[in-house]
């Protein structure tokens, strides 16, 4: 089963957030990921959601500590308040 690195954050401005998300800093597919998701919460639409789907807790992880580095950079001008997690796929279903 894949593994996701999963990402939640505020944003100030969506579209100048999905213009730094749609450069790929730190080259997704050069990372492994193989797909990703990009969520809005309906009420609030600065809340944005991010899942990158992993092969491996270890390439996930290792995702995971160049994004806090980049976090604590030059990302801090598009988002707030960053939250991440490894969680590995136990289930999927279609009903």
């Amino acid at each position: 089963m894949p593994f996701l690195l999963r990402l939640q954050h505020h944003v100030p401005n969506f579209e100048t957030w999905k213009r730094a998300f749609d450069s790929d800093p730190l080259d997704r597919k050069g990372s492994g990921v193989r797909r990703y998701h990009v969520h809005r919460a309906v009420g609030d639409p600065g809340f944005v959601v991010v899942d990158l789907e992993l092969d491996s807790a270890a390439a996930a992880e290792a995702l995971l500590q160049r994004l806090r580095q980049m976090w604590n950079g030059p990302a801090k001008a598009v988002m707030q308040n960053p939250e991440a997690w490894v969680v590995e796929t136990v289930e999927t279903k279609v009903v």
